[in-house]
């Protein structure tokens, strides 16, 4: 059993025994919005990280500026897929073992999730420090372009395994019982960058380095908070002696459950070089403008990721109490708010595509590229969030075979093999079709299973009334 101890933390007079029994019993509107405006407002300020470097970079750096920075993201995207493979099967892990009063195995989670994170760490940075340059012309640079790729990953890479700590635990933070601060570290970082960044890109004319150097230094300042929670007597969970050996059954269920968004970030990556290869072929502001797509539904998703991460514990500790009911309506009320904001977003990109590319550049030709790319691949983006939040759905009840199948449907089974057969046929607007089509197949077979899985539930399902 959970120990009960008469403390106050920093989020409410409840201490964190108290905050766990509310994912129990309170509304489960009440704890959606408890939970996911601070996630919401978090995501949206990480995600804001990437829109100042991109925003800065291209205004003040150029296009071809944009363009190197595009050809990062599959790097980028493989790095965090590395760091969230721990990092989110840690926090729905200590979910739903706290759910199910497992007070030492979420202990032997925070500890291990450590140890993991810095060995991957260790691991993947060597690799792309010996072989980047390879790395960036594989992923779709050109002569143009490979120089402002370099300068920007060799400068982010010393900030890659702060940035997967920082995730790591504030996801775990949250998990725990702790969503406004969780929120406030993450608005601290952000804050940062977005004071650092102008003064390294034009004050010290540093360009694209100084956007990185600018980026590892918020992100630093982010971890050291994040961490400090964790020294805290008063938390929910705490690093303390006997949680850092390595044990296979909590490493395997950390990663069984990580699978699914880790290999989500995964195929961005493979995803982002297979578009960065199949634009070269139209010019560098064909990527650019794909940078540019990239930027705007990523900030969207982030509303929708946050969402979801503030749906997680809800529905993990509830599944783990045996509250399917709870769990359910939970899903539902995400799924709602999750697509408004992607209809939302949909409405805006197609009716104002113009406005979202001045805001990255002053370039007429890659404007004029980035509209045509907004105008066809937003066409079915309003129907992504249900997408994302079904997915998100069967991680947050430990069933990640089925998680990773559906992260691997949008972008890796229907998206790869339309991106390497519409553009033999459509040329470029073959590319931003892909992006639609495959959003369309996803989601109905989504749909099918949350359908199969919610039958099931109903079968489960206390007779308890939310």
């Amino acid at each position: 059993m959970l120990k009960h101890r008469p403390r106050q933390n920093n989020d409410n007079a409840t201490n964190g025994a108290d905050k766990l029994r509310d994912l129990l019993t309170r509304p489960v509107g009440r704890l959606l919005w408890e939970y996911s405006l601070p996630t919401v407002i978090g995501m949206v300020v990480m995600s804001l990280y990437n829109v100042i470097d991109r925003i800065f970079i291209g205004r003040g750096v150029g296009s071809d500026a944009i363009a190197g920075l595009t050809i990062t993201f599959p790097v980028m995207n493989l790095a965090a897929a590395l760091g969230v493979l721990i990092g989110a099967g840690a926090s729905a892990r200590v979910s739903i073992m706290l759910g199910a009063k497992d007070e030492k195995g979420a202990h032997l989670v925070l500890g291990n999730s450590l140890v993991l994170i810095i060995v991957n760490a260790i691991i993947y940075l060597t690799f792309f420090a010996i072989f980047l340059d390879e790395i960036l012309i594989a992923f779709g640079a050109s002569k143009a372009t490979l120089p402002y790729a370099r300068d920007f990953v060799l400068y982010i890479l010393p900030g890659m395994l702060v940035m997967n700590v920082m995730f790591s635990f504030n996801n775990i933070m949250r998990a725990s019982g702790y969503p406004i601060r969780a929120m406030v570290t993450m608005l601290i970082g952000a804050g940062a960058n977005l004071i650092l960044a102008p003064i390294f890109i034009f004050v010290l004319d540093l360009g694209i380095k100084g956007a990185a150097i600018a980026t590892d230094i918020a992100m630093s300042i982010s971890a050291v908070f994040v961490m400090i929670h964790f020294f805290d007597r008063r938390s929910t969970l705490r690093f303390r002696h006997g949680i850092y050996r390595l044990k296979w059954r909590i490493v395997l269920s950390i990663i069984a459950i990580g699978a699914a968004p880790s290999l989500v970030n995964a195929a961005s990556s493979a995803i982002n070089a297979i578009i960065n290869t199949t634009l070269r072929d139209y010019g560098d502001n064909a990527i650019a403008a794909a940078g540019i797509f990239a930027t705007y539904t990523s900030l969207l998703c982030m509303v929708i990721v946050g969402l979801c991460q503030g749906m997680q514990p809800i529905i993990g500790y509830n599944y783990g109490a045996g509250r399917t009911d709870r769990a359910t309506s939970t899903l539902w009320l995400t799924v709602g708010v999750s697509s408004a904001v992607s209809m939302g977003g949909c409405a805006f990109g197609l009716l104002c595509p113009d406005l979202i590319a001045k805001a990255f550049t002053i370039d007429t030709h890659l404007i004029d590229v980035t509209v045509q790319a907004l105008s066809i691949s937003l066409v079915m983006f309003w129907i992504v969030g249900f997408q994302i939040v079904a997915t998100n759905f069967f991680m947050s009840i430990g069933k990640a075979g089925r998680s990773i199948f559906l992260s691997l449907t949008r972008q890796v089974l229907f998206l790869i093999p339309l991106l390497l057969i519409l553009p033999r046929h459509l040329g470029l607007q073959g590319v931003w079709a892909s992006f639609p089509a495959s959003d369309t197949i996803a989601t109905v077979v989504t749909a099918t299973m949350i359908i199969w899985e919610l039958r099931h539930f109903r079968k489960l399902a206390s007779p308890t009334q939310i």
